[in-house]
């Protein structure tokens, strides 16, 4: 059978952690670009690819790339796809993207020539005049950055952050892909010890343990394509089979969990619970003045800021504790993500290495100790 092209979009800063999870699951012909890791697979790699990826955003099929400076060229391009390999006669297929730095700047415009072209494309294919799209939902989504359109069908549905663990949080949490990326970068293990001073509503936490458990973190969630007449549900419960067999349960990890607001503490015992990993981690309330860094425990923490002078003044007291309470050595790692810049300054303390990331749009770093 003809290879798919598969393309998921990613946190500026975890491409090549992407990569490496592409790789892990038997992803063919891997190209890697800013914020996109794209390559080859069966219809079981759709499955596998939304189970089993932990920072991945989505996963979209990649349906063709065409030089599209003119809505004629634009409409020639999509006609040109085969769509009916995918969307039947009754399903729907509605239009989204954006357009960066093109000759095509109107979105509205954009999505009705897409479109028109789709369904001027199906309709020579079914023979039919009028698409009632009642059937399963095949999104289209498009980008056309400087000239180039890259045409998608989005297999994921809801974003791949949602988890189906985390159904609440607390005011600022950090998105659960992101999470998944620092907790590689932090190089958590099946026997880690692990703790997050600032737990919040738990993320890190529960994708610490997912990653020592290897728990694929699609397994308490849907995705658009399992309704999709294209693809035999057998292939899903294959996956699904496959993932739960690959759980690790003989594994060595602990975590424990603190926050100075009870309310987080709560919810973080909820949470890890939804997750399916509360025999795991130990949550207890906790002011980080009084941490105790426990011999050969990796800390991770993801510490509040705020963007008004008093709370950043705030954030760089709270920076000044960590560093007092921290030993930040090699048999007491930790990786703190900050936005601020001066971090260092107010731990005191240089990482030993720093990474690049975003926070949503907040551009932060990965401040990591471990020597």
């Amino acid at each position: 059978m003809e290879k798919i092209k598969l393309s998921c979009p990613c946190h500026f800063g975890l491409e090549s952690v992407l990569n490496f999870e592409v790789r892990k699951i038997g992803g063919e012909n891997i190209s890697v670009t800013d914020g996109r890791v794209t390559f080859e697979g069966d219809e079981n790699m759709i499955a596998r690819a939304n189970l089993c990826l932990a920072t991945a955003e989505r996963v979209q099929i990649l349906l063709g790339e065409f030089e599209a400076d003119t809505f004629d060229k634009l409409f020639e391009g999509v006609k040109a796809l085969p769509l009916e390999r995918f969307i039947g006669k009754s399903d729907a297929f509605p239009v989204k993207g954006h357009s960066i730095s093109s000759q095509l700047s109107s979105l509205p415009a954009c999505q009705s020539i897409i479109k028109k072209a789709a369904v001027k494309r199906l309709e020579s294919i079914y023979h039919v005049s009028y698409f009632e799209e009642t059937g399963a939902v095949h999104q289209i989504q498009f980008n056309i950055l400087k000239d180039k359109a890259s045409i998608y069908l989005d297999t994921s549905g809801a974003g791949l952050h949602k988890r189906g663990y985390r159904r609440n949080s607390n005011a600022a949490p950090i998105k659960e892909t992101l999470a998944a990326g620092i907790i590689d970068l932090a190089q958590v293990r099946r026997d880690t010890v692990f703790c997050d001073p600032f737990c919040g509503s738990g993320t890190l936490l529960i994708e610490a343990a997912y990653k020592a458990l290897n728990i694929a973190p699609g397994l308490k969630r849907t995705f658009a394509a399992e309704k999709w007449d294209c693809i035999s549900p057998e292939i899903w419960r294959e996956e699904r089979t496959r993932a739960m067999d690959g759980i690790i349960r003989d594994s060595d990890f602990y975590a424990y969990g603190y926050d100075i607001d009870p309310e987080c503490v709560a919810l973080t015992a909820d949470n890890c619970a939804k997750a399916g990993v509360r025999n795991r981690i130990k949550v207890e309330r906790a002011d980080i003045k009084n941490y105790v860094n426990r011999d050969n425990t990796l800390t991770v923490c993801n510490p509040p800021y705020g963007e008004r002078l008093l709370e950043i003044k705030e954030a760089e007291k709270l920076y000044e504790t960590m560093g007092r309470v921290f030993l930040a050595d090699k048999a007491h790692p930790c990786s703190v993500i900050a936005p601020h810049e001066d971090f260092e300054k107010f731990f005191g303390k240089r990482a030993d290495k720093r990474r690049k990331l975003y926070n949503g749009m907040i551009k932060c770093q990965l401040f990591s100790y471990y020597k």
